[in-house]
């Protein structure tokens, strides 16, 4: 069920507590897919340099003044022998759990698609653990196409 009555912003100093719990919950999420990840406590990003950058962008969803999700967009330098020679990696794509399924991500994603764009980068990737069918299915729905598969032994 979409939700239309939310907005979307760039994150500020002032969200970054707010911002290290939804990171905490990524982790809690990702953790039946990621045996590999340390015990607690452990941090994926910085946010607060992600939020500095100007090759960074990090958005926050808000609904009611209250913040219900985050997403961020860097962009990296392709491999040499890639093309194009740069591209956004989006990543720290968290929704609330009481908001999850109404297309909160989606409209992240659109708005950190737009800023790549914005700035002539329209190669956008992400990583997504190959168990996570449901984040596969919704970043299909998107446009995105699956490229390299990691293997493990």
């Amino acid at each position: 069920m979409p939700l239309a009555n939310y907005t979307i912003r760039e994150a500020v100093q002032d969200d970054l507590e707010i911002l290290q719990e939804f990171e905490q919950g990524v982790i809690q999420y990702e953790r039946p897919f990621a045996p590999k990840l340390k015990e607690d406590p452990i941090v994926y990003y910085d946010i607060q340099n992600l939020i500095e950058r100007d090759d960074a962008q990090v958005l926050v969803v808000v609904i009611d003044n209250k913040l219900v999700g985050s997403g961020y967009a860097l962009i990296k330098e392709s491999a040499p022998y890639k093309n194009p020679s740069h591209f956004a990696y989006l990543g720290f794509m968290y929704v609330v759990p009481e908001h999850r399924g109404k297309g909160l991500n989606g409209g992240l994603i659109k708005e950190l698609v737009q800023w790549a764009k914005d700035r002539d980068i329209h190669e956008v990737q992400l990583d997504v653990y190959a168990e996570n069918q449901s984040a596969i299915k919704a970043y299909t729905k998107l446009g995105f196409n699956p490229d390299l598969l990691k293997m493990r032994l």
